[in-house]
């Protein structure tokens, strides 16, 4: 019988360069994107590190994976090729996100092999995996015990076990299981309990197989969610970006912060807003300082609609006026959700914080919820039907006000040669609104699969502003140019006369002769049209009638350009990091 001898109650966060972590580690997590660990990864890697057994208690979705991931990978020796770290999991579907982890983490450690066995998949390839000298095994208990009843799994040189969600698996009836298994091991072996509850089930097996652990609890103090109109989606991860630009065409947001949660994401997410004509930026941990104040005061001067951000970069951000905070990526805890919500609804406004759950994320996001006295509502993703009929009526209204007010340019000379030439005023009206209203039906030519998914519309918002912005420029020989920094300007006030969401880019002169260049990305690396017109105009300045047919293949895209730009683009293109992957553009022969 082994009490707890020891106490950690924190609530504090550190950068990892501060928790005693290999380069290697250190290069993977920043990789990854992180930028300082969350509570319960400060506080429970040292201890592990240490070798002591631990019992760390916190809520799902507070970074625990990476908390118990990090010190197993420290831990492992890479001459020695059997297992030396079992990780138990409740379910097959947690013993595969926690392997996706380990491998993310252990990229950079040369020699660290991992392997998740659990029911459903083939013995062979499990074994296999095993045979090949894996060092960390990540494990579902029925078949962790059916790997050793076989003799494929032997566990005599683990040092470390780390129990994963430990309630849930007693709560699934594998106590006898997990007896088993930890009666397979070295008495010498560091043993690792995480769990959300301390259940009588629970303190019993840490008394029988732990030596006097210490216990890091992460407690998050109740918290008081602002009075603010909160509401969630469950959303796919690949449909996010879809959905975002939903949720913002819907109710015609125009300034809001959009949080990541890690740099790459953050960068990526920026990258599409802008190629779908969102005036965007972004700001995380990687920009110098004085790059993060240009940011900032064109994000407080609204010449940057929505400015896309991680936690630790958000902190500076003091602006009363904006009109939502999205939650792109979910917060690790109730204290960072609080913080992010609360700088919308200001200064007496009605503020919108909308947050996108994917999958399991929805128990991170209950845990959040748990410490906050906020109601978050449920809701549905709008389709694209209600998306345009909310447009419609928003232009309408605008419509309406301006003829009520009085406040436009008189056209009477227009419009009287145009009843002189036997038009009616209802159809000179209904053609006014026909080539202003974001119903102009879409070109035969577009391509479902663009920015605007099925059946939605390819042209970016805000794109003729942003053509304003950006003038195309004579090149000829010399450095690779970089992708502009600088986003789309604020849109006008009055009127809403953006071109139609569904209408395609201006087409080419007949006689402007095009140059094909192909792409090494495609539809398997998450491109569409919108994302390939974005990069085109934005990394080599062209204008819009430059750019002619895209065509997106599975694993390639096809781009016509004007012939005479085609050097240049590619010179502008080849090389640069597009969606997380290396760029290759090259002039088709003609």
């Amino acid at each position: 019988m082994h009490a707890i001898t020891a106490l950690v109650e924190t609530m504090e966060k550190k950068p990892f360069s501060e928790l005693g972590l290999s380069p290697e580690l250190l290069r993977a997590v920043e990789k990854m994107g992180y930028e300082e660990a969350s509570p319960i990864q400060t506080a429970a890697i040292p201890v592990m590190l240490s070798g002591v057994d631990m019992v760390g208690q916190s809520q799902t979705g507070s970074g625990k994976t990476a908390a118990f991931a990090i010190p197993a990978i420290e831990r492992v020796d890479i001459s020695v090729r059997a297992p030396q770290v079992l990780i138990l999991c409740p379910t097959r579907e947690l013993a595969v996100q926690v392997a996706e982890e380990v491998a993310k983490l252990a990229l950079f450690k040369r020699g660290v092999r991992e392997v998740p066995i659990y029911g459903g998949q083939s013995y062979d390839r499990q074994i296999r995996g095993l045979k090949e000298g894996a060092q960390i095994v990540i494990g579902t208990p029925g078949r962790v015990i059916d790997l050793l009843e076989r003799r494929a799994l032997v566990l005599d040189q683990v040092k470390m076990v780390i129990l994963d969600e430990a309630d849930r698996m007693l709560d699934m009836g594998f106590r006898d299981e997990i007896e088993g298994i930890l009666s397979a091991t070295s008495e010498g072996r560091q043993t690792v309990f995480f769990s959300a509850t301390m259940p009588v089930g629970i303190k019993r097996l840490i008394e029988r197989f732990g030596k006097e652990p210490r216990l890091v609890k992460i407690e998050t103090p109740a918290l008081t969610a602002p009075a603010i109109e909160q509401s969630y989606y469950e959303v796919d991860r690949r449909s996010k970006v879809e959905v975002l630009a939903r949720l913002i065409d819907l109710n015609d947001f125009s300034y809001g912060l959009i949080f990541c949660g890690t740099k790459m994401m953050a960068d990526e997410l920026t990258e599409q807003l802008l190629a779908r004509g969102y005036a965007a930026d972004k700001l995380h941990g990687d920009m110098s300082q004085p790059m993060r104040e240009r940011v900032l005061n064109r994000f407080r001067k609204r010449t940057i609609e929505f400015l896309v951000a991680t936690d630790v970069a958000a902190r500076g951000i003091d602006v009363d006026d904006l009109e939502v905070v999205f939650n792109f990526d979910l917060p690790q805890d109730g204290e960072d959700y609080v913080h992010r919500i609360g700088r919308t609804g200001r200064a007496g406004r009605t503020g919108r914080a909308i947050s996108f759950v994917a999958g399991r994320e929805i128990y991170k996001l209950q845990g959040i919820l748990r410490h906050t006295k906020g109601r978050i509502r449920r809701e549905r993703v709008p389709s694209l039907e209600e998306v345009e009929e909310k447009r419609s009526n928003l232009f309408f209204d605008k419509l309406k006000e301006t003829l009520e007010k009085g406040d436009f340019r008189r056209q009477d000379n227009l419009v009287d040669r145009l009843l002189e030439q036997g038009h009616s005023p209802t159809d000179i009206a209904s053609a006014l609104m026909h080539l202003l209203s974001p119903e102009k039906p879409a070109s035969p030519d577009f391509d479902p699969a663009g920015p605007r998914g099925p059946g939605g519309g390819g042209a970016p918002r805000g794109r003729d502003a942003y053509y304003d912005a950006h003038p195309p420029v004579e090149r000829g020989p010399g450095p690779r140019p970089s992708a502009p920094s600088s986003p789309p300007p604020q849109r006008s006030a009055g009127p809403d006369t953006r071109p139609p969401r569904s209408e395609k880019p201006a087409r080419p002169p007949a006689d402007l002769p095009m140059t094909r260049i192909a792409l090494s990305l495609g539809r398997e690396h998450n491109i569409q049209v919108g994302d390939i017109l974005g990069v085109v105009a934005g990394a080599a300045r062209l204008p819009r009638e430059a750019i002619g047919f895209i065509k997106l293949n599975d694993d390639h895209s096809f781009v016509d350009v004007a012939a005479d730009a085609a050097e240049p683009t590619v010179q502008a293109l080849d090389g640069i990091k597009f969606k997380g992957k290396k760029l290759r553009a090259k002039v088709m022969p003609s």
